[in-house]
């Protein structure tokens, strides 16, 4: 056991690759798919259990860094001319990443069991390595090391895309290639110029992220660096105006692309802000921060409106991934204490809803295989198991009180509101709360309810135990976090505190609503 908590995060990070491994060398032939997929299914359900031990020992003193207050932090040399280490370390932030990363890895493969059925084997060997990227960027603390995984991550979904998606996946797929490696490319300029700059300090090669966060850098400099950093991130999250990318790699892709898109892969650069430019460059964040607001505030508002004219139910959830990203980097730029954590938890949020929300869709495509809204009407009268599914998650979406959004969204408006200067922004913010809602709960109207007046409709069956198992555990989320915010909120006060007091420093000591929260 000693052996395995010390080198918890290897494991957790690689472990993926037995079941390439396993896949590899498999028997080749149509007759051995079914073997594979179980294989795929099993490695990816035995990485989520091998990763929830860093829930049950976060606290455990034998695995806190003294100097860092990291968890099961694990350093080796790799490169040492360049000065580039092996080293891995989680804080409460990148903990709830790493969960949500193995819960939403094995249900996007547990949902691929009848979608996918040429090239099995290579689908899954991709999926898992893109598994073991996803992983690799929350636990890095080597520069180096994460843009390898950064970069890792890429070439997996590009084959996704490209090889099992839909009619237009090659131009999907070279879309999210170039627009990616466009921000990736920018983003090593930043991350050299910050080695670069540690090294003129210190005297030391060094691309540890610890140490770079406790650098002095000049305005003009932190300027620079902010501006290619933003632009690598910002293309990922996807913001306003680099979401281009992001509908037709989300329609083109097969479900669980979608959904592992929409759950993690965003939210790479939404913890790139989090966990290096807020950090290490404070003052030229706050120095941008009135036009990061501006696109953010545009972010909300067009990505509603936009999913509100939508045919497509994919393109409909796709768009409104631009909208509910905005309200998470809102919290992220203004950078008070509770909107920080509401933009924090919102991505999680945001992973749990809308990766639930493609599955919905996948599991109408399979059977209609049309997404088309005019398609369907009235099945909630012979689908009644997946009308119910489909409106937890509609009301999770739109931040319905006692899910999982109405927590997110509130701390979020509420941080912003502890600042009287940005309250208007606030305002702008709620607006596209109302759009939210509108387009959701017309969607599911026109889905749901009505005259069942398509005759292919008639006998759709309902949900399988298989889908069901895809759905249930993100239901007990959406529920757990809406009632009980409490035991997810208590792991991100120590980060969000580090990181508040960087980016503002003794401008903010814990609030009475913030003390209530975490009571």
């Amino acid at each position: 056991m000693s052996f395995f908590m010390d080198n918890i995060l290897t494991i957790v990070c690689f472990f993926p690759l037995l079941g390439v491994a396993l896949i590899l060398v498999w028997p080749r032939g149509k007759e051995h798919d079914g073997s594979i997929k179980w294989i795929a299914n099993g490695v990816a359900l035995a990485g989520f259990f091998i990763s929830l031990p860093l829930i049950t020992e976060f606290n455990d003193a034998r695995f806190i860094d003294s100097e860092s207050g990291m968890r099961f932090a694990f350093k080796a040399d790799w490169i040492p001319a360049i000065g580039a280490q092996f080293s891995l370390g989680i804080d409460g932030i990148s903990m709830l990443l790493i969960l949500l990363t193995t819960l939403l890895g094995f249900i996007s493969i547990l949902s691929s069991w009848t979608a996918i059925t040429e090239r099995v084997r290579e689908y899954y060997c991709y999926f898992l390595l893109l598994q073991v990227g996803m992983l690799g960027v929350f636990m890095a603390l080597d520069f180096f090391l994460f843009y390898v995984f950064w970069e890792v991550m890429l070439v997996p979904m590009y084959f996704i895309i490209g090889v099992w998606g839909g009619p237009r996946r090659l131009y999907a797929a070279i879309k999210f290639f170039l627009y990616t490696l466009a921000g990736s490319v920018l983003l090593l300029l930043g991350i050299l110029a910050l080695y670069f700059f540690h090294h003129s300090v210190t005297g030391i090669w060094s691309f540890d992220v610890l140490a770079m966060q406790q650098l002095d850098i000049p305005l003009n400099l932190q300027i620079w660096i902010f501006l290619a950093m933003f632009l690598g991130f910002a293309i990922k999250v996807p913001m306003f105006p680099f979401h281009t990318w992001l509908p037709d790699a989300h329609v083109e892709a097969p479900t669980a692309g979608s959904v592992i898109l929409a759950a993690i892969l965003l939210k790479m650069g939404t913890y790139g802000f989090v966990r290096f430019s807020l950090p290490i460059l404070p003052e030229a964040t706050m120095h941008f921060l009135y036009p990061l607001l501006v696109l953010t505030v545009i972010g909300i508002i067009y990505g509603a409106l936009v999913a509100m004219m939508q045919k497509d139910m994919k393109k409909l959830v796709a768009y409104s991934s631009v909208s509910h990203l905005g309200f998470c980097m809102m919290g992220v730029f203004v950078a008070t204490p509770v909107a920080l954590e509401g933009g924090i938890l919102q991505m999680i949020n945001h992973g749990i809803s809308t990766g639930a929300l493609f599955l919905i869709v996948g599991v109408l495509y399979e059977r209609r295989h049309t997404r088309m809204i005019a398609d369907f009407g009235g099945l909630s009268g012979i689908m009644p198991v997946y009308a119910t599914v489909f409106l937890i998650m509609t009301l999770s979406s739109i931040g319905m009180p006692t899910l999982n959004g109405f927590i997110g969204e509130f701390m979020v408006l509420q941080g912003v509101f502890a600042d009287s200067t940005y309250r208007l922004w606030a305002v702008w913010a709620a607006v596209g709360i109302v759009l939210g809602a509108a387009y959701m709960l017309w969607l599911y109207q026109r889905v749901m309810f009505g005259e069942l007046e398509h005759e292919e409709n008639q006998n759709l069956p309902d949900l399988n135990w298989r889908e069901m198992a895809t759905f249930v555990p993100l239901i007990i989320l959406a529920f757990w976090i809406g009632l009980y915010p409490k035991v997810f909120l208590e792991y991100l006060h120590e980060p969000v505190n580090q990181i508040v007091e960087r980016v503002r420093p003794n401008q903010f000591s814990p609030l009475p609503a913030q003390v209530a929260l975490r009571e």
